[in-house]
Formats: structure tokens, C-alpha cells, sequence
């Protein structure tokens, strides 16, 4: 019987058909399990903006409602006792009880902070050492974005003009604009979520 003869060149030929085989398959495997980890990966900021987006809308609503409710403290004092970038200090009635409280909101490194102070004593008083304080908010990048959290507006304000200087003069605020700086991860998202809301002081309006 007729046997072909064997050919070296053929199973050399064959070997490198294999190898250049694995390494294209090896190539796709990276790539495919590359846009896994990419898609997962985004998938997760994605989550994480649209979280932030819901926490900072509840936030800005919690706010903006004790803002709003700005009034002369128990005591007689004026409404707003300090305007500043990053601390808002004012006097309004946040439990709806018979007493009007002492409220400051802060900035504290990235937490958004909120102190209540209860009147008390006889005669009446604040007494600074009583404040109870509640975190508002974390992940709040607005001082690495360099944007001040509160800006307020006096009574000319119609929607173009450019912020009072801080610290602002108590009498001439009118209108406080809220704003937040969001971000959980600053390595994955692409930019901050900007949540912002502003407030005008029902007590002093002048019309």
C-alpha cells in the first residue's frame, strides 16, 4: 500500500495556524471581559448619579423648607444672624411648636451639616453650648470645586445679578440660593451632580 510521505513543512504550518489562533482568541477574551469590567463599571456611576440626584433633591426640599420659615427669634433678634459661603445661620420655627429655634447650616470638610438650638432659661436665651447637630449630607465636593454652598441675593434681585458679598450684610438678604456639589467617587464619575434650589424668605419680603 502507497503511504504519503510525512511532511515536516505541514505540521510546522499547522503549529503556527495554532498559535496565531490562540493568540487572537486570547485577544478577544481580553477585550470582551475588558467591556464587562467597562460596562459594569459604568453601570455603578451611573447608579450612583442617580442617587445622588434623589439625595439632593430630599436635601435641598429639607433646606429650603427651614429657610423659608426664617423669622425674629423668641427673643426678638433679627431673622438671619450670619450669610456666609459656607454657613448659613437664621432663626426659624422647625418643630412647629411655640418656640422659635436657633438654625445653622455648615460645611464641614464634604458633610453638610445642620445645629438646632432650642431656646431656654428665664429669661429666655440661646444658649450656644446646647446645639444639637445632624448630618445632612456627605460626599459634598463643593469646596474642591471652590463653589460656595450659599449665596444670597437683597430685594433688587430678578434673576441676572451677581451675589451679595459674603459674609453678607444680615438686612439686605432677601433671597438664599442653595447649591451642592455631589460626588461619591471622584475617580469614577466623570464630573460632580450640581443640585441647587433658591429660597425666598417669606418674612422679608418687601412686596
Amino acid at each position: 500500500m502507497f503511504r504519503k510521505p510525512f511532511n515536516k513543512k505541514n505540521l510546522g504550518f499547522s503549529a503556527i495556524e495554532l498559535i496565531v489562533s490562540i493568540g487572537i482568541f486570547s485577544l478577544i477574551s481580553a477585550a470582551a471581559t475588558w467591556l464587562v469590567i467597562r460596562g459594569l463599571r459604568d453601570n455603578s456611576v451611573i447608579w450612583e448619579q442617580l442617587a445622588a440626584q434623589s439625595d439632593g433633591r430630599n436635601i435641598l426640599r429639607q433646606t429650603s423648607d427651614d429657610m423659608r420659615r426664617a423669622q425674629n427669634s423668641s427673643i426678638g433678634s433679627y431673622p438671619i444672624v450670619l450669610a456666609d459661603d459656607n454657613e448659613f445661620i437664621f432663626y426659624a420655627n422647625v418643630d412647629k411648636d411655640a418656640l422659635i429655634e436657633r438654625v445653622r447650616f455648615w460645611l464641614q470638610d464634604s458633610t453638610l451639616k445642620k445645629g438646632v438650638i432650642k431656646p431656654s432659661g428665664s429669661p429666655l436665651g440661646y444658649d450656644l453650648d446646647s446645639e444639637s447637630s445632624t448630618e445632612v449630607a456627605h460626599e459634598v465636593v463643593n469646596q474642591a470645586e471652590n463653589k460656595p454652598v450659599f449665596m444670597y441675593f437683597d430685594e433688587t434681585y430678578s434673576g441676572s445679578e451677581d451675589p451679595l458679598e459674603t459674609p453678607a450684610v444680615p438686612i439686605q438678604v432677601r433671597m438664599v440660593k442653595i447649591q451642592l456639589e455631589l460626588e461619591k467617587n471622584p475617580a469614577k464619575s466623570p464630573a460632580p451632580f450640581h443640585v441647587e434650589s433658591t429660597v425666598q424668605i417669606r418674612n422679608l419680603k418687601s412686596n
